[in-house]
This record gives C-alpha cells, structure tokens and sequence, in this order.
C-alpha cells in the first residue's frame, strides 16, 4: 500500500531525525514551567527593586497605628485603668499606669525614623481614671508619619484621644 505525500514527507523527515512539522502545535510542558520559574523570579527579586514600596509600608503604618491607638483608648476605659501611648521618632509604645508594656508599633525597618516629630511626647487615656486624655503638651498633638517623599500629618484630639488624619 503506498504510503500518501504527506505521511511519506514525515516519515522521511523522522528517519533524517528531523521534527515533523505537521505534529508540532503550541508548548511542550517544560517550556510552559520555565516560563513560570523565570516569572516568579522576576516577580520575587527584581520588583521590589524597581517598585518603591516605601509609600504602602509607610501608609499601613499609619493605618496600623489609627487602629491601635483607638483600641488602647477603649481598652483603657474597659479597663479603668490609665494607660500611656509613648510617641518616637522610631515608633510607639503602649504601657499601663504602673510601666507594664502592653504593645509596640515600630517603624517599618527600612524606613525608619518615620515619625518626623523629635522627642518622646506622651497621650495618657482614662488619665487618674477619670475618663480623660491627656497629652505631655497639654494640647493636640501632631503626629507626622514620614520618610523620603511620603508625608501624613495625624492629629490626636487633647479632650477626646481620638486620632484623626489631616487632608
């Protein structure tokens, strides 16, 4: 039986030890998995080196912050007892009345100092358990979290201790 043009050319071309043309459609499996390695690789070492991420970790501080300085606020009115928010250039700390550390909000690593005001300022909640904030500068202070080209100025309320953003 004669073999058709078609099987004969490939045929021949498998005893030459040459690809035949008309079976090769798309990607082997190993091609598709190289391209994924390569990728991810990329994805993992190159991006955060071209993508400034100074902006999203100085924001999520911020972010982190807000949250936990309204948690220590209620935490101290459920409490009833004072606790103190200690303010830094490289962070933030809460403790009770008495020096017992409650929890600490550092600076992300590479971007620290992030909050720009100098000094150790202080915001006691439920203050000589009487319901009250007070602040060491006995008004409302600014807190700017910032680093390089990022800026976010918040402000902590000296009657109320609720933190706000400003615009």
């Amino acid at each position: 039986m004669p073999l058709s043009p078609r099987l004969a050319a490939g045929w021949a071309r498998r005893q030459a030890g040459l690809p035949n043309r008309g079976h090769s459609r798309g990607f082997t499996l190993i091609e598709l998995i190289l391209v994924i390695v390569i990728t991810a690789a990329l994805a993992v070492f190159a991006l955060p080196k071209v993508v400034d991420t100074t902006l999203w970790r100085l924001r999520a501080f911020g972010d982190e912050l807000q949250s936990r300085h309204q948690a220590m606020l209620r935490l101290a009115l459920q409490q009833r007892r004072p606790i103190v928010e200690t303010l830094s250039a490289t962070g933030v700390s809460w403790a009770y009345g008495n020096g017992t550390a409650i929890a600490t909000l550092p600076c992300p690593a590479t971007e620290s100092p992030c909050i720009a005001e100098g000094g150790s300022r202080t915001v006691t909640f439920n203050s000589a358990n009487s319901g009250a904030t007070t602040t060491s500068s006995a008004a409302d202070l600014t807190v700017t979290v910032a680093h390089s080209s990022y800026s976010q100025a918040y402000v902590i309320a000296a009657d109320t201790g609720l933190i706000y953003p400003l615009p």
